[in-house]
């Protein structure tokens, strides 16, 4: 549905530059993407009346826009490049040049019904040390993969020296997390309800804390849409086609998918009982997994819904 009521502006963010444009309006500005030019921004779209501001996630860039928008208290939405794409699809848009790009964002953001509440701002704060953490795991698992095409004993003992440090890095990056989040009260709380379902350890509690702040206010179909564990139709007149998972926050997709495997194997009974039950239904080792997956998502959820630690049925 339409909501037009509120004047939406779009951005376009660049590594230096932001392309702005005003929903039906033929003007375009644009302005550096440092402080002045995010404060020059804010002067534009308090002139022009603009209450809604949608921009497109662009590697990290659009963070500092992001939050200079939220500071001054405009309603921000930040879509996903395949949104806008889609978007562009729609409209039979073909021509891409930064301004027109602005124009596109400008039209998604007047079209899109009202943003998600702004993060709690000491989760955002977490975002960067979050991924840093993911990074390092994954330039880890990089390393393991390269060390099974070597034979050399000197270019082993290297590959064993690197992951070695980083194994260590790791570790201390997430202690500096924890300390992080263990300084509020009520972030610790958290942590520890959702740390309380059989099956989640700290890694993951971690990410679902940090990367999933709506948890507790979801229902439980929203929950797993949210973190692309929703199975989606792909099916068409007489064509049955399979239901497959898509989209979504991938790195809370992928640490419950690794916590879902011990889990239903031997923490959580009563993942362990779901997972037979699927399996014994016919499906595959990977659909239970991402069944289970979804599962712990929605034990969580509940958990922390509840604001109460988990209890065995």
């Amino acid at each position: 549905m339409n909501n037009h009521s509120t004047k939406a502006a779009g951005v376009d963010i660049g590594k230096a530059a932001l392309d702005v444009a005003i929903f039906s309006s033929a003007q375009r500005w644009r302005f550096s993407n440092d402080d002045a030019g995010r404060s020059a921004l804010v002067a534009l779209l308090r002139e022009h009346g603009v209450g809604r501001v949608g921009l497109e996630a662009s590697g990290g860039y659009e963070r500092p826009a992001v939050e200079t928008l939220r500071d001054a208290e405009f309603e921000v939405i930040v879509f996903q490049p395949r949104q806008v794409r889609a978007y562009a699809a729609y409209r039979l848009r073909r021509a891409k040049t930064d301004r027109i790009d602005a124009g596109l964002i400008a039209a998604c953001a007047a079209d899109h019904g009202p943003a998600r509440a702004a993060p709690d701002p000491r989760l955002a704060a977490l975002a960067e040390p979050l991924r840093w953490l993911e990074q390092i795991e994954d330039d880890i698992a990089r390393l393991k993969t390269r060390r099974e095409a070597y034979r050399d004993e000197a270019i082993l003992a290297q590959l064993d020296e690197e992951i070695v440090r980083l194994k260590a890095l790791r570790v201390r990056q997430i202690k500096l997390l924890r300390s992080a989040l263990s300084r509020y009260a009520d972030m610790a709380r958290r942590m520890e309800i959702i740390a309380s379902v059989p099956g989640v350890g700290e890694r993951t509690a971690l990410t679902l804390l940090i990367a999933m702040p709506e948890l507790g206010s979801l229902s439980r179909e929203e929950a797993a849409s949210l973190a692309g564990l929703a199975p989606f139709d792909h099916s068409s007149g007489k064509h049955d086609g399979r239901r497959n998972i898509v989209g979504g926050r991938a790195n809370v997709r992928t640490a419950l998918y690794a916590a879902a495997l011990p889990a239903a194997f031997r923490w959580n009974k009563a993942l362990v009982a779901f997972y037979q039950r699927l399996k014994a239904a016919g499906k595959s080792h990977k659909q239970a997994l991402v069944a289970c997956a979804r599962k712990l998502l929605i034990y969580v959820n509940t958990v922390v819904a509840r604001d109460a630690p988990w209890k065995a049925a």
